[in-house]
């Protein structure tokens, strides 16, 4: 049985990428839970690959289910299509979108094809993680629950006792010393 390994890049930086190995029988759907595993993205938002060429312009759409938008060409379903239906040179590339409002954009080529399977594995697998990945939903889910712990251990929502807010200065009294002292000497 024929095992793939794909290199997954994130569009706007190569050097961010993860590879995964998956065999040639197994659907377009393992890649995609694979893909989102792989960079932990939740699975709530619609999903497509497009075949593509080495100009990563894209080609036959394999989607997740059928969307409400016109087709050049009729799609093919990613739990339907096995990954070895569509490899069509040694070089195949896909390009990998997830969430059409955030519009992720992933590509995906393939860099290996082995015959051998490993029996310890499970696959599909992630076999090389580099560099870190985007955060799916923005800053505050850069450390997660630590950071909502951090902000409940430490009261980050008030503002800390003995300080007050800016622009709360005792500029009233330093005037009033001020006018007392000057008095005196003349």
């Amino acid at each position: 049985m024929a095992i793939l390994k794909f290199r997954i890049y994130l569009e706007e930086d190569d050097a961010v990428y993860r590879d995964i190995a998956i065999k040639h029988t197994q659907t377009f759907v393992h890649l995609h839970y694979t893909i989102l595993k792989a960079y932990d993205f939740d699975s709530k938002h619609a999903a497509t690959f497009f075949r593509s060429n080495d100009n990563w312009q894209r080609g036959r759409e394999i989607t997740f289910e059928k969307y409400d938008k016109t087709y050049a060409v009729p799609p093919l379903f990613m739990e339907e299509t096995p990954i070895g239906n569509e490899i069509k040179n040694t070089n195949q590339k896909f390009i990998y979108v997830y969430d059409f409002e955030k519009n992720w954009t992933f590509l995906v080529e393939l860099i290996n094809i082995s015959k051998e399977e490993n029996p310890k594995l499970d696959y599909p697998v992630i076999t090389r993680k580099e560099g870190n990945g985007p955060q799916q939903y923005g800053i505050k889910n850069l450390l997660g629950d630590k950071f909502l712990d951090i902000e409940e251990k430490y009261d980050l929502t008030e503002t800390i006792a003995g300080y007050g807010e800016e622009g709360e200065d005792d500029d009233n009294d330093i005037e009033e010393n001020y006018d007392e002292n000057s008095d005196d000497e003349l």
